[in-house]
């Protein structure tokens, strides 16, 4: 069975089509900066690479340019759109509503509209991509996979916001929980890794959106972001934990509306804002040169990540492994030195020589005498979204 992946982001869609179950995947690519100048696609199969810069206006366009790549007569991998049997999409906010992969209905796409608002940045995306995929696809089963699905799990008091009781009744507000599909998959990695029936796993998923997850015996049992992908960890532009006076200071007080503190707290934040720069790379090249104000956003960025160490550490009880994922989480040894300094009194002791080695698969980089593993694992959450879809489809 052939199954096409899409990944909706807000400015991006990433692709992968594979074989199932045997997991081959046929093609990958990347289109990005939707929208934007200077946008890009790559694509890669047997048959051809191919990286080029060209106008993408909207999803749509980006989706009708993949779909063309995969029939061209030089680079395509099918001979026409009916050989694509089901197309499983990543969708960012379920909400209550699902907590399962589901078969996308009339009644799927309009309870993920309504679940936009809380995750503007993400779920219009990913219904547009449902859509235009139905277009293109129309033999496909259209199958959408939560990023809030595995967080079901967690317990009523990790869940539940003190505040009065008629707010989670009446209008579902909690911690949901995100990046799970990324957060299940290299639980599971990490769980194999070990060897043992029951863990207790911390996942720091570190992208330019941010995470971490308290993983015990296999689900679960907290989470970093919350009611919508804001809170926790520092990241690219969201500021992570906040006290929410400043924001009421800030619109008192300072004069800002709503909008406007969503827009700086959600766009203008985080490393970005204390730094000027949201890519990592940048910002860990200025701060080997001397810049203070990177420098120590490093080291924020670290001590966030240390806390929830410490208390997620508290909450299992214990802890046999942490995992370093994602992006950032993957590639910058850097962080993983900072947020693995001086965190003896918890067992986590880092191999620095290990830690500036680089590999595609799973790797160990704790010292011999570390009572915590500390891996690097490289997430897959299109080949996990297409696990799922087959076994629905199945």
């Amino acid at each position: 069975m052939q199954i096409l992946i899409l990944n909706s982001g807000s400015s991006s869609i990433k692709f992968q089509l594979f074989t199932m179950p045997e997991a081959k995947v046929i093609c990958s690519g990347l289109v990005e900066r939707i929208g934007l100048e200077q946008s890009k696609i790559t694509y890669t199969s047997k048959n051809e690479s191919l990286e080029k810069e060209q106008k993408i206006d909207t999803h749509k366009d980006g989706l009708h340019l993949i779909a063309s790549l995969l029939m061209d007569a030089k680079a395509g991998v099918i001979q026409s759109a009916s050989e694509i049997q089901a197309v499983g999409h990543r969708v960012v906010h379920g909400g209550s509503t699902f907590a399962k992969t589901v078969e996308v209905t009339e009644e799927v796409k309009e309870k993920i509209k309504k679940l936009s608002s809380l995750a503007p940045l993400h779920n219009p995306a990913n219904l547009e991509g449902i859509i235009v995929a139905e277009e293109i696809f129309p033999a496909a089963k259209q199958i959408a996979v939560f990023d809030t699905a595995f967080h079901q799990t967690i317990p009523v008091e990790a869940y539940k916001y003190a505040i009065p009781n008629s707010f989670l009744e009446e209008n579902n507000i909690r911690v949901y929980g995100f990046h799970g599909t990324s957060h299940k998959y290299v639980s599971e990695k990490a769980i194999e890794f070990l060897g043992k029936e029951q863990s207790k796993i911390i996942t720091i998923h570190l992208g330019n959106g941010c995470s971490m997850t308290a993983v015990k015996n296999g689900k679960s049992v907290d989470h970093t972001l919350g009611f919508a992908p804001m809170n926790g960890l520092i990241m690219g532009t969201r500021c992570g934990d906040i006290d929410p006076a400043v924001i009421f200071y800030m619109v008192n007080s300072l004069g800002y509306s709503l909008s406007e503190v969503n827009t700086l707290l959600q766009k203008e934040s985080g490393m970005l804002g204390l730094t000027g720069y949201s890519d990592l790379r940048d910002i860990e090249s200025e701060a080997a040169k001397g810049n203070l104000d990177c420098q120590l956003a490093l080291q924020m960025n670290a001590y966030r990540i240390q806390k929830y160490i410490g208390a997620y550490t508290a909450a299992m009880n214990g802890l046999d492994a942490i995992v370093f994922t994602a992006g950032i989480g993957e590639n910058s040894k850097v962080i993983r030195n900072l947020v693995c300094k001086d965190l003896g009194f918890f067992g986590i002791e880092l191999d620095a020589d290990k830690n500036d080695i680089r590999f595609k698969d799973i790797r160990d980089i704790s010292l011999p005498a570390s009572r915590v593993k500390i891996l690097v694992i490289p997430t897959n959450e299109e080949l996990e979204i297409a696990k799922q879809s087959f076994e629905l489809v199945s």
